[in-house]
């Protein structure tokens, strides 16, 4: 049985709030949340080293002040896009010092890993078979590279996160197995980072559309599941809320007892829910990030799975 831990994915507060003492007082006194996957979106790893880790030390000693575990790190919205994917070959090589970047906030802040999406392409590139597997095999050699620094700095694992389309890589079960395969003997671990939201409605394996089949099948690699509430329109990323579960897919017990059988040692459900900035879902956030940690709670006790936030 997995040891369920309710966090929050901090891009959340990108841009709202980023200063450390407010976002982890936030967690600590208003969510009741006590673990977080930290959003690299918080501190851009291309600021001068003494910048970077004059925040981290401020994050830090919020931490300790409000009881805050950084259980990993991960890319965000708002700089490098394609990862280890981009059409040209010197950016991609620049992408990966971007990663090591990262590696370095990671270590500093204490965390057990960094990731991101694996490889996202170009739609060029997506539809030339031959381009595509050269993309894919460039960015499996890169993460046997950044396995090795990770390793140097102090990390437990690598991941990256399984999506929807297959331009942005990994987004059915097949070539996700395919590719965890190909990274089995890394420096250190390579993890998954699943999302409930992440279906693939345009295979013909109905599991690549089924959040439930993709626990099942990688539940044992997967430290960290994003938890959102969505339809079948898109990967929505709505609160759990009485309005949006009535008409969302995601049904936490469902979610829970999937996980309780294939998901092994700590696996952080970590909220990844948006907001528009825009009259009124700007001044409602709080509140609906309060809604859903209160159901998942109440979901978690439904099930008897002991309610863990830490």
């Amino acid at each position: 049985m997995a040891n369920i831990i309710l966090g929050v994915n901090c891009n959340c507060f990108t841009n709202r709030w980023t200063e450390p003492e407010e976002w982890t007082r936030l967690c600590a006194e208003e969510l009741g949340i006590s673990t977080v996957q930290y959003c690299i979106d918080l501190l851009d790893p291309y600021y001068p080293w003494p910048l970077q880790q004059r925040i981290c030390d401020e994050t830090l000693e919020a931490a300790a002040k409000y009881g805050i575990t950084i259980k990993s790190s991960f890319g965000g919205h708002h700089s490098h896009q394609h990862y280890l994917g981009h059409p040209d070959e010197e950016v991609r090589r620049e992408s990966e010092q971007w990663f090591k970047r990262c590696i370095d906030q990671t270590a500093y802040l204490g965390s057990e890993g960094f990731g991101t999406c694996f490889a996202i392409m170009t739609v060029r590139d997506n539809d030339n078979p031959q381009r595509r597997a050269m993309i894919m095999q460039d960015a499996v050699d890169a993460y046997y590279r950044l396995a090795e620094y990770a390793k140097e700095k102090g990390l437990q694992h690598l991941l990256f996160e399984t999506t929807s389309v297959a331009r942005e890589s990994c987004a059915t079960i097949a070539e996700t197995q395919e590719v965890m395969e190909k990274l089995k003997n890394m420096a250190v671990p390579m993890k998954l980072c699943l999302d409930v939201g992440h279906r693939n409605l345009g295979t013909d394996n109905p599991d690549d559309a089924d959040p439930l089949a993709w626990i099942c099948a990688f539940g044992k690699d997967a430290p960290v599941i994003h938890i959102q509430q969505t339809d079948n329109s898109a990967s929505c990323h709505w609160p759990f809320t009485d309005a949006y579960n009535k008409k969302g897919i995601i049904k936490a017990d469902e979610v829970l007892r999937t996980v309780n059988e294939s998901c092994e040692g700590d696996v952080l459900l970590a909220f990844e829910l948006g907001a528009k900035a825009f009259y009124p879902s700007e001044f409602g956030y709080v509140d609906i990030l309060k809604a859903s940690v209160q159901y998942w709670k109440e979901q978690m006790e439904r099930a008897s799975c002991p309610v863990s936030t830490k």
